[in-house]
């Protein structure tokens, strides 16, 4: 997997953290650009959708000051930030492709410490133990190959923590967790879609059949864990693809995880920034708006219409049923 980057933009306060000198020395050989605040990079916010795969070679540091929880009601209870945000893949249809000021490149936070005691805090305090989602505005599989960050979260949760947490990746770089004394507390999430979509869409993540490996490794590992079918696109021959996805899943999983692990199934919702950007900087990129069975949700946003959407959600309620044979969480 390809982490390497062309620049490092740096709040000077991150410095002062050990996560920040660390990152300082790993990456000492790189331009260092100082910013005031990496909410707002105006030479980066100023590029053209064009460059959008340049900026995502990258990392900016900083401190993360907001630290705002919002209920959950799917997997978890909380989604919570934390260490990172933005990714260095390139996800057609990523949600947190918003602008460029916040959501083209990885964002590391270094005030992890800061971080894990306020939801330590949170979960003692909760009457019943809670779930956190640590992992909704990054990949922290990806972001723990440039940061040694999840070990250190998941050994410290495990040690204090209550409840639990939990994290989705398309990442098949696992083999720093299988190791840990993670005690059952963190609920460990794969990512999946179509080979094809993978290749086409997913950019820069890794291949399927990765992807379910690492999913067993995690399982054999004592980790919970799930499955994520997400997001759902359907392309004009998606039952076709959807279909053999359910079949390699049925091949390759392992008994473990078929017997003790949940499926969470997505359908996409896209925006006119993402589209936008598509058009110019991938212009030979696989087309995955289809205005005929997408209507308008919110300002600037698309979803499958209703026809569309429940074909789609019994197809794969009977295949996951007849190939799976694992409860399904929610759709959505």
């Amino acid at each position: 997997m390809d982490l390497t980057f062309d620049a490092v933009y740096y709040e000077p306060q991150a410095l002062e953290y050990p996560l920040g000198k660390a990152m300082r020395e790993k990456y000492r050989t790189l331009p260092w650009v100082e910013i005031t605040s990496h909410n707002r990079i105006p030479e980066l916010s100023a590029a053209e959708n064009k460059a959008f795969a340049q900026l995502k070679r990258h990392l900016v540091l900083g401190v993360r000051k907001t630290h705002q929880y919002t209920e959950n009601h799917k997997v978890s209870d909380w989604l919570v930030p934390y260490t990172s945000s933005g990714c260095r893949a390139m996800c057609l249809y990523c949600y947190l492709v918003c602008n460029y000021n916040k959501c083209a490149y990885l964002r590391l936070f270094v005030n992890r410490e800061q971080m894990m005691e306020k939801l330590l805090k949170k979960d003692r305090a909760a009457p019943v133990p809670q779930t956190f989602e640590i992992g909704s505005n990054s990949d922290l599989v990806l972001e723990n190959a440039v940061t040694d960050n999840l070990p250190w979260t998941i050994e410290r949760f495990a040690r204090e923590g209550r409840g639990r947490l939990t994290f989705p990746t398309k990442f098949e770089m696992v083999g720093p967790l299988l190791p840990l004394e993670h005690g059952g507390k963190t609920i460990f999430r794969m990512s999946v879609n179509p080979a094809e979509i993978v290749r086409q869409v997913e950019l820069g993540t890794s291949p399927l059949e990765a992807r379910i490996r690492a999913l067993n490794e995690m399982a054999a590992a004592g980790y919970p864990v799930g499955l994520l079918v997400a997001p759902v696109i359907l392309m004009p021959d998606w039952r076709r693809q959807y279909g053999e996805l359910m079949d390699a899943l049925a091949g390759g999983l392992s008994q473990q995880v078929k017997r003790t692990g949940f499926v969470e199934v997505i359908l996409m919702t896209y925006s006119f920034v993402q589209d936008a950007i598509n058009t110019e900087a991938f212009p030979g990129a696989a087309p995955i708006f289809d205005r005929a069975i997408m209507t308008g949700r919110g300002r600037g946003k698309y979803c499958y219409r209703g026809q569309a959407r429940a074909e789609a959600e019994h197809f794969l309620q009977e295949q996951i049923r007849e190939k799976l044979n694992m409860p399904i969480l929610y759709l959505a």
